[in-house]
């Protein structure tokens, strides 16, 4: 991306305007006593997201209001919001950049009237806005994130508004697709957790001016592209609970001057609430300066499901693969020239692909006595994702066992306690199997004492899910359904061999908290 993404310019973009306004408690002293000089002036502390502060603060300093001073000061939304639901002094009015951060915080109300917008958008680097056809065209989001060579980059949505926006719109991309969790899962992995070096990321459209506006030498403009499914940053205006009457009257004074359209004048880089067209004087060509719709801020509800989505997606894993080896898996897939296993193998390889690189993964065989008296084996031991990709001819080496049966309670047992000793903490902690009939050992444990285990082994604090994947027309989905119930997890079904892909990849972005 040129050097647009160098820290200093990730500074202008996520930390705007604070140059005039940077500190703890920066004074703005505004409208002192005209007609009683000896008077103490009662001072009203205004919390502004640093991009809306310049803003505020020249509303406040327009003001005339006897025996009152106004100190607005830049803070970041998600530190308020923090030190509102703790003992530090509090603000007596409150404007963050979205209401997103009024549910993290105590003593404000859910929500308050905006005073300014700004959509969110993805910032593209101007050569890959070119490469990709701009300006002979207006771009789109799918466009964007199918284009060749992009580098994707996220912006923390548990601090960022702008990315869980960037979450929601695109869900909405992926609503159309055969298997939206997969899809959405597929086109959240586009994303590495940062902007750093990224050739595209979600920001808003103000970040998006400032960044233009001053560009050093080297370094690369940004071009917004638009999205209606992604809401606006929104501004609100709250009051804080426990101001005084004067301070009260005071804060009144400057939200309605505020509500008047102070914030968003011709100098002003934000939007009017509505999304109206920017009124800069002269506005980047690189920004589209005509009016935006955006969608509305969705309950709390759906962005903590968006949140954890992105948090699933991007977690390290460990994980254990449980794969059958019985003979019934030696069963040619019609109009594949592959056996149910060869299909299988293939999809658990091309699984690898799907994890961080600081997962790990184990792979084990099962079907009866495959290792003395033991129903499965170790083929891989657990180790990182790169190790096991350099090591993918031992799972491609794997043949059913002629006449094998499944032994599918007792592997299972095993490999979900194996998986419990082994439990680290801030990981996704995985059992998957993967077989295409039911359990048919018969000196093994039986079903319902192999349901009542797992669930005595089931802890909410330390949580293993069970993934089960029926592969074929002989999967029992009544059988497995029941298996991972006890351990939290989900069952799915590939009555087509040929599609355990698709299913293995589905099952895992639901697991990890994408559908």
């Amino acid at each position: 991306m040129g050097r647009h993404a160098t820290a200093r310019t990730r500074r202008r973009i996520l930390l705007p305007l604070l140059a005039a306004v940077l500190g703890a408690a920066t004074w703005v002293a505004v409208a002192m006593a005209r007609s009683e000089p000896a008077c103490e002036p009662v001072r009203v502390v205004v919390a502004a997201s640093p991009d809306i502060s310049p803003a505020v603060t020249e509303a406040a300093q327009a003001l005339d209001l006897a025996c009152v001073a106004i100190d607005v000061q830049a803070r970041e939304s998600d530190q308020v919001a923090a030190e509102l639901s703790g003992t530090a002094p509090k603000p007596q009015a409150w404007i963050p950049s979205s209401t997103l951060f009024l549910g993290r915080a105590d003593g404000v109300p859910a929500s308050g009237p905006s005073i300014a917008s700004s959509p969110v958008v993805l910032a593209v680097a101007e050569p890959a806005a070119r490469a990709l056809g701009w300006p002979r065209k207006s771009l789109t989001w799918p466009e964007v994130l199918d284009g060749a060579g992009v580098v994707a980059g996220m912006p923390d949505p548990g601090r960022d508004p702008a990315g869980v926006s960037a979450l929601l719109a695109l869900r909405e991309v992926t609503k159309g697709a055969s298997d939206p969790a997969a899809a959405y899962v597929a086109l959240l992995r586009k994303f590495s957790a940062t902007t750093s070096g990224a050739t595209v990321f979600p920001t808003a459209e103000n970040a998006v001016l400032r960044h233009n506006s001053g560009l050093l030498e080297g370094e690369t403009a940004l071009v917004a592209v638009y999205s209606p499914d992604a809401p606006a940053l929104d501004y609100p205006f709250v009051e804080v609970t426990g101001a005084t009457a004067q301070q009260g009257k005071a804060v009144a004074e400057l939200k309605r001057t505020l509500l008047y359209g102070a914030a968003t004048g011709p100098r002003s880089e934000l939007r009017a609430p509505g999304g109206q067209a920017l009124r800069l004087t002269e506005t980047d060509q690189r920004v589209e300066a005509q009016g935006q719709r955006s969608a509305e801020i969705p309950d709390a509800a759906e962005v903590t499901k968006a949140l954890s989505q992105w948090a699933g997606v991007n977690a390290s894993a460990r994980v254990q693969v449980l794969i059958d080896v019985s003979g019934s898996m030696s069963a040619p897939v019609t109009g594949t020239g592959k056996s149910r296993l060869r299909i299988t193998l293939e999809a658990a390889e091309n699984a690898l692909h799907l994890f961080k690189a600081t997962s790990q993964v184990r792979f084990l065989a099962f079907a009866t006595k495959v290792d003395g008296e033991r129903d499965y084996r170790e083929i891989l031991p657990m180790a990182p994702v790169a190790r096991q990709l350099a090591a993918v001819d031992r799972l491609r080496a794997v043949h059913a066992v002629p006449d094998g049966q499944t032994g599918l309670y007792d592997s299972v047992l095993d490999i979900y306690r194996l998986a419990h000793e082994e439990w680290e903490r801030g990981k996704l902690n995985l059992v998957i199997v993967m077989t295409d009939g039911r359990n048919t050992d018969p000196g093994g444990i039986s079903r319902e004492n192999l349901v009542a285990e797992l669930g005595k082994l089931s802890d909410r604090d330390r949580p293993v899910p069970l993934v089960a994947i029926g592969i074929g027309p002989e999967a029992d989905e009544t059988e497995l359904r029941q298996l991972v119930a006890p351990a939290g997890g989900q069952a799915f079904l590939s009555r087509d061999p040929a599609k355990i892909g698709e299913v293995f990849y589905g099952a895992l972005g639901r697991i990890a908290g994408a559908g």
